[in-house]
């Protein structure tokens, strides 16, 4: 569904990322592991079109990305929730929610119903104002918008970052749910280890900008994790 090959991105005279190769299947969830300033938010926004490559490939599908504005790739099928949530604070939930519908110029109809049926809490502040959520709250809204893009591959940077550990857990739960019932592909970066041992079906992890280990879930094994993970 979603392909990188050979992603270079250079900063200032400084390289960011070196070759980076990562396939996300259809319909699986892939975590992107590493420790802090090794590229993972570098890979993600070029995904989305945030930062132009020096070299490489960015498919979806069959299409090339590379060169594409982010509204097109938005519009194309490329759903994301940045680090920090990055929602419209003085608008109300229910406002950040259709910013999400604008991309397709859809209407509210069944898809912000089920967005609601995915985070309940929501359903109970459609007229507060973003800015007054908690942390966790903020975060479900912020997958809540980016699902209303309609995305074939839903991209989070870092969604259990500050957030209490059943909110955690209900996040988790919920990426399941989507993974399975709404047919998409999940981009998850993430530093939280139990979090992608229990959501993720395969992961790469990062190391000054290259990828150093991938495969699947079930062989990030403690060798791996005391390698490239431990701090």
């Amino acid at each position: 569904m979603l392909t990188l090959s050979n992603i270079s991105v250079s900063y200032e005279g400084s390289r960011i990322l070196r070759g980076v190769n990562l396939l996300v299947p259809e319909y699986s969830l892939v975590c992107l592991m590493g420790r802090n300033g090794v590229g993972k938010t570098t890979t993600l926004k070029t995904i989305v079109g945030l930062v132009k490559p020096d070299a490489g490939s960015v498919k979806l599908g069959e299409t090339e990305l590379i060169g594409l504005k982010p509204d097109r790739r938005a519009r194309l099928g490329i759903g994301y929730a940045p680090q920090g949530r990055d929602i419209f604070p003085h608008l109300t939930v229910w406002e950040n929610l259709k910013v999400g519908l604008v991309v397709h110029g859809a209407k509210a109809n069944g898809q912000v119903e089920h967005v609601l049926d995915l985070f309940p809490v929501l359903k109970e502040m459609l007229q507060r104002k973003g800015g007054v959520l908690s942390g966790g709250q903020q975060q479900q809204l912020a997958i809540a918008r980016a699902l209303l893009t309609d995305p074939k591959v839903l991209i989070l940077d870092e969604p259990t970052e500050g957030i209490q550990p059943n909110i955690i857990d209900l996040i988790g739960d919920t990426l399941l749910r989507i993974k399975k019932e709404a047919r998409l592909s999940i981009l998850l970066v993430e530093q939280y280890l139990d979090f992608c041992v229990n959501v993720g079906d395969s992961f790469y992890i990062m190391d000054r900008g290259a990828i150093v280990a991938e495969g699947p879930i079930s062989h990030l094994n403690d060798e791996i994790v005391k390698e490239h993970l431990t701090v």
